[in-house]
C-alpha cells in the first residue's frame, strides 16, 4: 500500500448507524480498519439532561472507532452548527489532520467540520436517498456541492451508476459484494435457530430493513394464497408504523437478529423471497440480500428490481415475479427445482467475483493512485476548506 495513504486517517460520515444492520458501510470500513485509523461518524442522537458532546466507542471485532454526537431535545434548530461545533473539537483533541472523507449522505455538508482540509474526497452513493421517505429538501443541493468536490464518486449499483454518471468524472459502480464463506455456513447446517423452532415448513424468508421499499400488500396477498406455507421476515422497522404490517397466522416478524446468527435462520428456509414495492424507493436498489441467499443456498424469488433482473435474473439465478399470483408461483416453481448441482456451480462461480475483499480492494485501489498521480484528474480535494491542522 502506498505509504502516505496508509498513514493517513479515514473519516466515514454516515447516515446509518454502525449497529444497524450490517451492511456495505460496515463492510468497507471494517477492511479499511486493518490499515488505518477509522472514525465512522454518526448522526446526533437527542438524550435528556446531557451536556452535548461526543459519544465514542471502539468496535471490540473491527477497530473502527465510532463517533455519536449527542445533543439535547431542544437542540433541534441549531443541530447541524453544534454538531459542526462538537465534531471539530473532538477531531482537534484527536489530533486529526488530512483524513480521507468519506461520505454516505450529502447532508454531512451541514455539519462537516471547519478547517479539516482532508486529502481526498470520497462519495459513496450507495443509494438515491433523495428518492426515500422523509428526504431533506436540501439533499440534491448539497450532492452537486459533494460531486464538485469530491475526487471520485462510487455508487451501490449499476442502475445507480448510469443514473449518475454524467455528473462526475470519475464515478465507478460498485455492486455490494457478499461474504461467501459466512452465509455459505448455511448449506447443509441442521441447527434450528430457537426463533423459529416452532415454525413449520415450508419456510419462505426476507432478512433486511423494513422500510417503504418492501411491498406489505404484496406479503398479505402471499400469505392469503398460500395459508400452508409460513413467512419469515427479520429485519428492523424503520419509517413505517409496526402496526401497519400484515398479520397472520402464517407470517411471522422476527425483528433484528445479529448478522453473525443470519447463516443459522437462512438454513431453515426452503425459498429466499424479496417483496421489493416498486417505486421511487426502489428505483435504483441493489440488494445485498440477493448474493447473500445465494451464497446461502437459496433459491432467491424476487419483484421486478432492475438491479436485481439484471444481473441475477437474466442469468437464471434468480426468479422474478410482479403480481402476488406471479410470486407465489415462482415460488412454487423454486421449490420443486431446488438446489441442484449444476445450478450451484454457476450460482458459486457468479460469486467468486463478488467478495467484499475485492470490492474493497478494487476502491482502494483507486484511492491510491490519487496519491500518486495515476487517478482522479482532480488534484485538491477541499480547497475551500480553511484552517491548517496536524497530521494524523
Amino acid at each position: 500500500m502506498n505509504r502516505q495513504l496508509k498513514s493517513q486517517g479515514l473519516l466515514c460520515f454516515s447516515h446509518l448507524r454502525w449497529n444497524f444492520v450490517f451492511q456495505r458501510p460496515q463492510h468497507l470500513m471494517s477492511r479499511f480498519a486493518k490499515d488505518r485509523r477509522v472514525l465512522f461518524i454518526e448522526e446526533p442522537v437527542r438524550e435528556a439532561d446531557v451536556q452535548p458532546h461526543i459519544r465514542c466507542k471502539v468496535c471490540d471485532r473491527t477497530g473502527v472507532q465510532v463517533l455519536t454526537p449527542v445533543l439535547r431535545h431542544e437542540d433541534g434548530e441549531n443541530s447541524a452548527a453544534l454538531t459542526k461545533q462538537l465534531l471539530q473539537e473532538h477531531l482537534q483533541r484527536m489530533r486529526v489532520a488530512s483524513p480521507i472523507a468519506w461520505f454516505y449522505s450529502p447532508m454531512w455538508l451541514d455539519s462537516f467540520p471547519q478547517g479539516l482540509a482532508p486529502s481526498a474526497v470520497i462519495y459513496d452513493c450507495m443509494d438515491e436517498l433523495s428518492m426515500f421517505k422523509g428526504a431533506p429538501a436540501r439533499l440534491h443541493v448539497n450532492e452537486m456541492e459533494l460531486l464538485s468536490m469530491a475526487n471520485l464518486v462510487f455508487t451501490g449499483g449499476v442502475s445507480l451508476y448510469e443514473y449518475k454518471r454524467a455528473l462526475h468524472p470519475d464515478i465507478f459502480p460498485f455492486p455490494s459484494g457478499v461474504d461467501v464463506t459466512h452465509f455459505a455456513q448455511a448449506r447443509g447446517r441442521t441447527y434450528e435457530r430457537q426463533e423459529q423452532l416452532g415454525i413449520p415448513h415450508p419456510r419462505l424468508g426476507y432478512a433486511g430493513v423494513i422500510d417503504e421499499r418492501i411491498d406489505l400488500a404484496l406479503i398479505h396477498e402471499a400469505a392469503r394464497l398460500r395459508p400452508e406455507w409460513h413467512f419469515i421476515y427479520i429485519g428492523p422497522v424503520v419509517k413505517i408504523v409496526p402496526a401497519s404490517l400484515p398479520q397472520a397466522p402464517n407470517i411471522h416478524w422476527l425483528g433484528m437478529q445479529n448478522y453473525q446468527d443470519l447463516p443459522s435462520f437462512f438454513a431453515g428456509w426452503d425459498v429466499a423471497i424479496m417483496p421489493f414495492a416498486i417505486n421511487d424507493a426502489t428505483r435504483f436498489i441493489s440488494p445485498t440480500k440477493t448474493p447473500e441467499f445465494l451464497s446461502s443456498g437459496l433459491q432467491v424469488v424476487s419483484t421486478p428490481v432492475r438491479d436485481v433482473v439484471r444481473p441475477y435474473g437474466d442469468l437464471g439465478l434468480a426468479r422474478i415475479a410482479s403480481t402476488a399470483d406471479e410470486f407465489v408461483a415462482a415460488c412454487d416453481q423454486a421449490m420443486a427445482f431446488k438446489m441442484g448441482m449444476k445450478w450451484r456451480e454457476r450460482a458459486d462461480a457468479f460469486l467468486e467475483t463478488m467478495s467484499w475483499d475485492s470490492v474493497w480492494s478494487s476502491m482502494n485501489l483507486l484511492i491510491e493512485s490519487l496519491f500518486d498521480g495515476r487517478g482522479s484528474r482532480r488534484n485538491a480535494a477541499y480547497e475551500s476548506v480553511p484552517g491548517e491542522a496536524t497530521h494524523v
